[in-house]
């Protein structure tokens, strides 16, 4: 989410507004960014990303105007049609905002069945009915924390009075039920024609008629019931079928409204990122994955498959994403880093520029240290972090940026001891460190001092240019990227974290001149206090002690690491004999020990579940107690604690941590209820006692190890669509190796941007490399077509008013003309 420009004035004195973003999957939030005060551009730079647990239409950007005493008002949104996001994906695009308006604001889908039948009359003539059926809907938005529904249904023609047949209101649930028959009479009664469903004089008039069924949320507000969605039939289909049966996406109602100019409101600056991948089964990938887990072994590496990945892709962080989760989760990460980080140090000339640049290695190491570190920085920092965001101390040094009635010396000595107590937790971390990056940090330590043996300071120069300029400093700088924190600090704490990120920067890099390395002098004043050997020695100790071979395997840390927090609505779990089943908001707190809620952050546990107590966590049914996003986390002798999260992103957040955490449980369960037990019964499976053993079989299987949830295939798969994508360029790299070992002189210009140290071996691979994923490129090719024969228009999966499906049928049906 970049920025906003030109959004309309505030109709009051001051002009300015309030402005925060929020994404939406259709019409439920999932991510908020900060609120930028006093401005009509606002610049929010914040990087959302998510897995996307559920299928989706739109994906929505709202613009809201914060209000004190009344509820936000929106200003304006971009909708981007999930077949859309291909057309802007990976580039920086200005969206212009749109009017939001109740009648455009429309998810889900309903199924109906249509049948026109012909009735004879007792005086023995014809004449013919529709009955419309509506069967049930899925998906219809939650408004203002509710959805009771009802569906309308109309039988419009020009030269008929429309009249609306209504079905009962569905109480508390986004996925009604109805399954209800209205009928309808379409013609007048008349002689029994054989040759058509219709009179002659009336079949232009039964062309012109159509069904429409609307959805409604019934209100108690005074302002009437909300407009949901519509759907319009014309008739003149039935009449090569006389019954017809299908899903619909339901549509925006077409009420002729002009809605505001786009420009009146402003634009909004997105890149938005969207993969969707098909994964097969393991065996499919066995070829390419093989080729690529024997990189580490290549030589010279460059030659190598994922070595070869990092050069055609366009930016080296798109390869590295996926090569580090491949190779962690097959435990090959640390070779495959020591032999790219080796040949990278032997290119580089001068020690002072060692790892610097944005490379396929510094990258690789960033990635695995975001991934196996993640425990690390909350075990050290998240507590003083914590501290800083709520005691709101003023540590500005900078004279020119004084609030009024602050002192210079008292502000110098505020930062000067958060910088100090950071410093101290960060250097007596070292038997904290995860022993993968302990193993990667040994080997960058051994590259660097071998190759520069006049430097006596490159040993820790190779690894505090990524121990600290890229893990403690970005992480005190932006702790929400780092799930530190769990929203942006405010203005004034964030001025503080910068501040001490830039010193802890300086004093790991153990530079020569400290001073000289800052622009503002206040800086280098402020750096002053820290100008002391022992602080030198410190991070030298550090540095010593996790890059040094042979360490020990250090016991899991035995204080509790804060894992995930936040309210959520719980279920009481009916332990007092007389007391209510009812639902209340409470504070949620999982440690790598227990899982806790009280009634507020920092109040007394009101109940407790030690990790070893928690037997499976799944997800529960919504028809258990008409609520969306909800969870149940069960225990020893049938307990069961239901949960309902605030949005589907959250609730998938919280049963995957959670189940990471009690995965290896001893007495974990391998079948659940998916729904619950109320008024005397499952209401899955209809037995009668409570303590009756699960009717579903588990989901669980996820690793144990939190920070390492990894699936293999998919990764490979990753690694194939950009194989695939950046095929030209893999085409262009075989040219330039043959250009190579043919001239064996200067390499032509348009082949230079690649590295190339052997090019018989690299050709060798690259051979390779094409020709499986040439092979899955026709697994896919065949699983499509396969796909396109089965799938029927209509269906549940692909509605009709489905988009992405009619061009999918499109292209498909052109494949097929082509191949013909």
């Amino acid at each position: 989410l970049g920025e906003a420009k030109n959004l309309p004035t505030y109709p009051g004195p001051n002009k300015m507004r309030d402005c925060y973003c929020t994404v939406n999957l259709d019409q439920e939030e999932v991510f908020r960014t900060k609120i930028v005060e006093k401005s009509l551009c606002p610049f929010y730079g914040e990087d959302f990303y998510c897995e996307i647990p559920r299928t989706f239409r739109h994906l929505s950007f709202y613009i809201f105007d914060r209000d004190v005493f009344r509820r936000d008002s929106i200003i304006g949104k971009v909708a981007i049609q999930k077949e859309d996001l291909q057309k802007y994906h990976n580039r920086d695009t200005w969206f212009q905002l749109q009017h939001v308006d109740a009648d455009s604001e429309v998810q889900g889908k309903v199924h109906l069945e249509l049948r026109l039948s012909e009735v004879i009359t007792d005086t023995g003539v014809v004449c013919h009915k529709l009955a419309t059926r509506v069967l049930e809907c899925q998906g219809l938005p939650i408004v203002n924390g509710q959805c009771d529904p009802y569906a309308t249904v109309t039988l419009a023609g020009p030269s008929r009075q429309s009249e609306a047949k209504k079905t009962k209101v569905k109480k508390k649930t986004n996925n009604p039920h109805f399954d209800e028959v209205f009928y309808f009479e379409v013609t007048r009664p008349s002689s029994y024609n054989k040759k058509s469903h219709f009179d002659i004089e009336d079949v232009d008039e039964v062309d012109k008629m159509e069904i429409r069924v609307d959805l409604w949320n019934a209100s108690n507000l005074k302002f009437g019931d909300e407009f949901l969605g519509e759907l319009r039939l014309p008739l003149k289909f039935l009449r090569q079928s006389s019954s017809y049966e299908a899903w619909y996406f339901l549509q925006p109602r077409d009420n002729g409204n002009k809605s505001l100019k786009p420009d009146d409101l402003g634009s909004l600056r997105l890149n938005v990122v969207y993969t969707e991948d098909h994964v097969f089964s393991s065996d499919y990938y066995s070829p390419l994955r093989d080729i690529l887990l024997k990189s580490a072994d290549v030589e010279p590496v460059s030659a190598s498959a994922a070595h070869i990945l990092g050069e055609v892709c366009r930016e080296k962080q798109e390869a590295a994403i996926p090569l580090v989760r491949l190779f962690l989760h097959y435990g090959r990460i640390v070779p495959f880093i020591s032999a790219i980080a080796n040949a990278e140090v032997k290119r580089t000339q001068d020690p002072n520029t060692i790892f610097r640049g944005n490379s396929l290695t510094s990258k690789c190491i960033d990635e695995t240290m975001k991934l196996a570190g993640m425990h690390y920085l909350q075990v050290t920092l998240k507590p003083i972090i914590d501290e800083i965001c709520q005691v709101h101390k003023p540590c500005e040094i900078d004279p020119v940026k004084l609030k009024d009635g602050e002192n210079l010396e008292n502000n110098r000595e505020n930062l000067r001891q958060y910088v100090d107590r950071i410093f101290t937790v960060i250097t007596k971390s070292g038997v904290s460190c995860p022993t993968v990056m302990c193993d990667i940090f040994f080997s960058l330590r051994e590259s660097a001092a071998k190759r520069f043996q006049g430097d006596l300071d490159v040993r820790y120069t190779a690894v505090s240019s990524f121990i600290f300029l890229r893990f403690f400093a970005p992480a005190i700088l932006s702790p929400n990227l780092f799930q530190l924190t769990p929203h942006h600090p405010d203005p004034q704490t964030s001025r503080t974290l910068t501040l001490i990120s830039k010193t802890i920067q300086t004093l790991g890099s153990l530079s020569k001149s400290k001073s000289a390395n800052f622009k503002e002098s206040y800086m280098a004043t402020f750096y002053d206090y820290f100008n002391e050997q022992k602080y030198a020695d410190a991070v030298k100790n550090f540095l010593d002690l996790i890059s040094s071979s042979g360490r020990r395997d250090h016991k899991s840390i035995e204080q509790p690491i804060l894992l995930k927090e936040g309210f959520m609505i719980k279920r009481a779990q009916g332990r007092k004999r007389f007391g209510m089943k009812n639902f209340k908001k409470r504070w949620f707190r999982l440690t790598n020990h227990e899982f806790t809620y009280q009634k507020s952050k920092g109040d007394h546990p009101l109940c407790s579940i030690p990790i070893e107590n928690i037997l499976a966590v799944e997800r529960l049914e919504e028809e258990s107690f008409k609520m969306k996003n909800m969870f149940q986390v069960i225990q020893p002798e049938r307990r069961v604690l239901y949960i309902q999260a605030n949005n589907c992103v959250e609730a998938k957040d919280w049963i995957d941590i959670l189940t990471k955490v009690s995965q290896c449980n001893k007495k974990r369960l391998t079948v659940y209820h998916p729904s619950a037990y109320l008024n005397g019964h499952w209401l899955c499976c209809k037995a009668t006692a409570d303590n009756t053993p699960g009717c579903t079989p588990c989901t669980g299987g996820l690793p144990a190890n939190i920070q390492l949830d990894i699936d293999g295939d998919r990764e490979t798969e990753r690694i194939y669509s950009l194989f695939n994508l950046y095929m030209p360029k893999l085409e262009k790299m075989q040219e330039a190796c043959g250009s190579k070992s043919v001239y064996d002189g200067p390499e032509e210009e348009e082949y230079s941007t690649f590295i190339i140290d052997d090019p018989k071996e690299t050709y060798k691979t690259l051979k390779l490399i094409i020709e499986g994923v040439g092979t899955l490129e026709q697994e896919h090719a065949q699983y499509k077509r396969d796909k396109f024969k089965k799938t029927k228009y209509g269906s549940q999966e692909h509605p009709i008013g489905d988009k992405s499906f009619q061009t999918y049928i499109r292209q498909q049906s052109e494949i097929s003309a082509h191949s013909i």
